[in-house]
């Protein structure tokens, strides 16, 4: 995509791109849980060491995988267009369908506090693996239901998989659809490159959501929702916190001017402070 949008850009030639994939600790390590092996940097470490060791001009990412807090010498110099934010239920058509005490699976500590703050008689299992793997579990009857992110099933020409679940009953992850082109924060002629691919309502909205997640000090065991929308000139952006055990939620809304990461951090530290300190735990330290 990242490719196509950049000969696209610039009339450069069809083979003017080379794409090396990269597979990262996130793809290898299929056993347990991102937050207790690493979390998000399990997909990006090893591409930003190509980046750094010139072996690749830049790198693209599922901006839901980067981290927040990034070093200095790394820039995300394009967002493209972002796809659909939602999730989708997989297996059944929708959560009410599901039976008693159902079996759920997914890896994502926010969605298995949604699942249960809708469900609380669900079980959840971990479910790692790439659509494929987690679509293989499925139907060999290891879980009732799994969740997947209808952006990544549109791109693998999945669309028909799953019922998209709506944005009212369970708020995306930070960042969910949006994929950025990082590259070295001093290559400023790439940079320049990249701008011409940079879609401004992706880039404003993810950048507000990271902010939230940045006054929040989440980690991956922490169950995180935002998502804001352009609205005009400005931003409508959402965003709660969840207890693991689905029963507790603290959400927050407001409209900001785009760029006003002080607006977007805090609503972020607003979140944690209407919480209980057992909700509050899971953010420090």
């Amino acid at each position: 995509m990242t490719a196509h949008a950049l000969i696209a850009a610039h009339g450069w030639a069809q083979d003017a791109i080379e794409i090396v994939i990269v597979q990262t600790s996130g793809d290898r390590i299929q056993d347990r849980a991102l937050a207790d092996i690493g979390g998000k940097a399990l997909w990006t470490k090893e591409l930003e060491r190509a980046l750094v060791a010139q072996e690749i001009d830049f790198a693209v990412h599922s901006m839901k995988d980067v981290e927040t807090i990034r070093p200095a010498i790394f820039q995300i110099g394009a967002m493209l267009p972002r796809a659909d934010v939602r999730d989708k239920l997989v297996g059944v058509e929708s959560f009410d369908a599901l039976p008693a005490n159902p079996v759920v699976g997914t890896s994502s500590p926010r969605r298995a506090a949604q699942v249960m703050r809708l469900r609380p008689d669900a079980t959840i299992t971990l479910f790692r693996g790439n659509v494929a793997t987690r679509l293989a579990k499925l139907a060999a009857g290891e879980v009732h239901a799994t969740l997947l992110a209808a952006a990544g099933l549109d791109r693998l020409d999945q669309s028909h998989v799953g019922v998209s679940i709506p944005i009212d009953t369970m708020l995306p992850a930070p960042s969910q659809g949006a994929v950025g082109i990082e590259a070295l924060a001093d290559n400023a002629p790439l940079l320049d490159a990249l701008a011409a691919i940079n879609d401004a309502d992706a880039n404003d909205a993810v950048a507000a959501e990271r902010a939230v997640l940045k006054a929040l000090g989440g980690t991956c065991h922490s169950p995180i929702a935002a998502l804001a929308v352009v609205d005009g000139e400005g931003l409508y952006l959402r965003a709660e916190i969840i207890s693991p055990d689905g029963q507790e939620t603290v959400a927050q809304e407001t409209w900001l001017a785009r760029s006003d990461d002080l607006v977007a951090q805090a609503v972020g530290r607003a979140l944690l402070e209407q919480a209980s300190p057992a909700l509050r735990a899971l953010f420090e330290g």
